[in-house]
């Protein structure tokens, strides 16, 4: 049975810029967006700010668009496949299982960890977060893990554009400070935060190496003060932790090396 419709134009050049960079895997500038495709320079402005707006593709300070965090958000909930998604969940699923404490999984973006899964199920008091949610880099646990994976020259650049801000009265907004604890987090492959980012809570998280360029991913624990009130209780969480973040990065390895040479 045939459909009669009428084909949109401008979806069609939206998708023709989203395969572009898609294809490259890249970021491109307007100009050189509107030179490839051959498209009107108002069409591409447009759609580029709208697919902004929507964190379709996203802007970097060099005025360059990139694809952005929502296509993980679409493609998860499309396919369930990502093959990160994929290999990180089951381990998300059995730390919330195992200490009833809410665990997420994110990607730095643009100065902001984006959460793109997470496992919040088995809880005596749940603690959520959505996917597709934007922290800011400086709040939180899971911004110092994300920086503790760069270099000192790229972790100085981004502490100088960017302000604290106090969330809690715990929240460290001495940029000397922090900068402190992202250096322990690099010694330590462990980051903290007791009640800086939210009141009551506390959090744990662990870098991920996911060898992939310009991809930098965090795993997180969040619970109730009380939680971990015992010392053991943390030891344990920790002691997990660390361990999920070894046989992770040993998956993560073989994936970018199939061969089975070792990886730096």
């Amino acid at each position: 049975m045939s459909v009669n419709y009428k084909t949109v134009p401008a979806i069609k050049k939206c998708f023709s810029i989203l395969a572009l960079m898609a294809e490259e895997k890249r970021a491109f500038g307007f100009n050189e967006i509107v030179r490839k495709l051959d498209l009107n320079k108002s069409t591409v402005f447009n759609i580029l700010h709208t697919l902004n707006e929507l964190n379709i593709l996203e802007k970097g300070p060099d005025d360059l668009f990139r694809l952005g965090t929502t296509l993980f958000v679409l493609g998860k909930a499309a396919a369930g496949s990502a093959e990160l998604i994929q290999t990180v969940h089951p381990y998300l699923e059995s730390i919330n299982s195992e200490f009833k404490l809410s665990a997420f999984f994110g990607i730095l973006s643009d100065r902001k960890v984006i959460i793109i899964d997470k496992a919040d199920g088995a809880h005596r008091i749940k603690i959520s977060s959505e996917i597709g949610m934007q922290i800011p880099i400086s709040a939180g646990v899971a911004g110092k893990a994300i920086l503790a994976q760069l270099s000192e020259a790229k972790i100085d650049g981004i502490l100088s554009e960017i302000t604290p801000k106090p969330y809690t009265s715990k929240t460290i907004i001495d940029k000397a400070d922090y900068k402190k604890e992202i250096l322990e987090v690099k010694k330590t492959g462990i980051a903290y935060d007791r009640e800086e980012y939210i009141e009551g809570l506390i959090a744990v998280a662990v870098p991920l190496k996911a060898y992939r360029k310009d991809l930098q991913a965090t795993i997180w624990v969040v619970g109730l003060k009380q939680e971990f009130r015992e010392e053991e209780a943390m030891k344990r969480i920790v002691k997990s932790l660390l361990n999920t973040k070894d046989e992770l990065n040993s998956r993560f390895s073989l994936f970018a090396n199939p061969s089975g040479r070792k990886i730096e």
